[in-house]
This record gives C-alpha cells, structure tokens and sequence, in this order.
C-alpha cells in the first residue's frame, strides 16, 4: 500500500492531488475511508467522481470488503493496550486502554478523569513490556486542565526524565467546539511527523454544551458530535492509537438528559464510543470505575486510587 501514491488513484489527476493533500489526504488509506461528501468538498469535485475514488482507493488498501470472522479475530489479536498504571482497571478494560477504540470517562468533577487521562500520557510512552506503546501523546484541552507539574510527579515515579516525557506530549488549546474538530485535523498532520500512539481530549463535550443551547440546537449539536466522534476514530485506525476522551454528566435531572449520572452528547456519543467508564469519589483517594458499556465485555467494578505518584491500585 505504502507504494501506491493517490495520483495512481483513476480520476485523480495532479491539480486534485494537489488539493486532496491540501485538506490532509496524503495517502490511500486516508481516501479509503472518507465519505464522498468530504472528498468531494475537499477536492472540489462531485460526489459520484469522489465515490469512484474512494472505491479505487478501497480496493488499493483492500479494505472495506467481506472478511471472514477468524480473520478479523486474528487482527484483533494484535491490538495494543495501554496500561492505565491500576491492574484493576487494566483488568475492567480486559487488558488496558485499546488502541483503534474510543474509551470515554465520565464522571462528577474530581472523579478522576483528567487525572486518567494525565497518566496514560505517561505511560504511553513507556515500553510495550511495561504496558506502554513507546509512542507520543496528543492532548487537546478545551478547559485549561493540562498541568505539566503533574506528569513531571508521575513521569519521576515511573523512573522517566520529565523533561523528555513532557518533550513528547504535545497539548493545543481549544477555545471553541469549531477549533476543537480543526485541532484533530491538525492531529492528523502532526501524526505523520512523530509516533502518534494516544489521543485524549479533555473534555469532549463542554464547548458543544456552552454553545448549543436549548432543544432547537440540539440536532446541530448531536451532528458536529458525529463528525467529529468519526473522526477521532479514522485518526485511531490510521495510527494504531488509543482515543481517551473525558465526559461531563448532567447536573440535575430533567427532561433532556433525566438521569443526573448520564454523560453529556446523548446516543450520538454513547454509540461510537466504544468503552464507556463511569467514575466516582469513595474514601480519600480511592475511586470506583464501572464499565458502564463495551462490544465485548461484561458490566464490572473496578478499584483504584489516585495518589501523588499517579493512578495506582
């Protein structure tokens, strides 16, 4: 795959590949999986000539076809997984954090989350023996939560430089739900350049909730969470990465969103992401995780703490 260039592509002459790079689609398997609609707005095209490359595309990076189930079993069998630094909580997630997958946190505030999420920052860099994927991390931070004297504490606890751990986390504000989904596309740019292994953004929902207010926003809302849940996602299958995203839940119960424990961005959310965690205070620094929803695994708790070193059991 990696020798088929998209000029190769049929109806893609130079001026559209010159175009399709422009809007970030560099290489075939990036084409494969893009809608015709996108493709065709990206290149300036129309969407029956963007369907027929995306086919081209499809059929070049032979993917998108029937496969039989015990070959798929065996690609799953090569999935990583990221250690979250508890064994417990690995052992909920049955093994870690899974790349190619989004696993959504939600909670209360000072629930865990962002601390979570600090962490497999951490340990995303460790060595795949020691539950790491040797690789860089991604944080998009939409509510000034990314503190850089956190990970030096946990990065010195793994026995890691600080300096060099922090050297290999690269964090963008986001100021507005627009920004937000223009910072993945900028993820994507810089995955090219560094081994991209985890993504988080913290947190996924809070500048759609302040911008689209009241039901009449709602279908607006839940629509740009679509695209951009299916984007984090294209970026997870390109790169073998892990996607962490953290979740507000409603304050109150009421009519839109009835239980105060249920995480903001409705079905939209609750459907692509693939694990999705409930956490919540216990005494001191104990927290309860519960896997509230996965393809594959059962309904469990797990314990954990977080303490000055980081998230341990």
């Amino acid at each position: 795959m990696e020798e088929i260039t998209i000029e190769k592509l049929p109806g893609v002459g130079p001026a559209t590949a010159e175009k399709l790079r422009d809007a970030g689609y560099s290489d075939v398997m990036s084409i494969a999986v893009a809608s015709p609609k996108e493709l065709g707005d990206a290149a300036d095209i129309g969407e029956s000539t963007a369907s027929k490359i995306i086919i081209a595309a499809r059929k070049a990076a032979d993917v998108g076809q029937f496969e039989t189930g015990d070959v798929i079993f065996e690609r799953r069998m090569k999935l990583g997984h990221l250690t979250s630094g508890s064994k417990s909580l690995d052992e909920l997630l049955g093994g870690g954090f899974e790349t190619q997958s989004i696993t959504e946190l939600f909670g209360e505030f000072g629930s865990g989350k962002t601390q979570i999420a600090h962490q497999l920052c951490v340990n995303v860099q460790l060595p795949v023996e020691k539950g790491g994927l040797d690789g860089d991390a991604s944080y998009i931070d939409t509510e000034n939560t990314f503190r850089p004297e956190r990970i030096k504490q946990m990065a010195e606890h793994l026995g890691l430089d600080a300096s060099e751990t922090l050297k290999r986390i690269h964090v963008a504000r986001a100021y507005n739900s627009n920004h937000q989904m223009l910072l993945v596309e900028k993820v994507k740019e810089l995955s090219k350049e560094i081994p991209a292994r985890l993504l988080i953004i913290d947190s996924l929902t809070a500048h759609f909730r302040a911008e689209y207010v009241g039901r009449g926003a709602l279908a607006d809302r839940q629509q740009k969470l679509n695209k951009h849940m299916h984007d984090l996602l294209r970026w997870g299958d390109l790169n073998d990465g892990v996607i962490c995203v953290t979740n507000q839940v409603s304050a109150k119960p009421d009519a839109l969103f009835g239980d105060p424990t249920r995480p903001i961005g409705g079905h939209i959310v609750g459907h692509t992401a693939t694990f999705r965690i409930y956490l919540r205070k216990s005494k001191g620094e104990k927290r309860i995780a519960r896997l509230i929803d996965s393809p594959h695994l059962p309904e469990g708790e797990a314990v954990f703490s977080i303490t000055r070193e980081g998230v341990r059991d």
